[in-house]
């Protein structure tokens, strides 16, 4: 689980490769989820924040104009 400050430091191109890294975790998760080999389903609901976060960040970048 990231931390918003860990977020706040990146840049908008480590941003969005971040984002997509998210998206594949998650995907992989659901597969897992779907075949009942995920252990812990917890990490779902923590990958998902983790996309929120990365999202929030990138929407003030883009709000601030940078």
């Amino acid at each position: 689980m990231m931390k918003a400050n860990e977020v706040r430091k990146m840049n908008a191109q480590e941003l969005e490769s971040k984002l997509g890294d998210l998206k594949k975790d998650l995907f992989q998760l659901r597969l897992q989820h779907a075949t009942n080999q995920l252990e812990n389903p917890v990490k779902i609901a923590e990958v998902k924040k983790d996309i929120a976060r990365v999202k929030t960040i990138l929407r003030e970048l883009q709000l601030a104009g940078r």
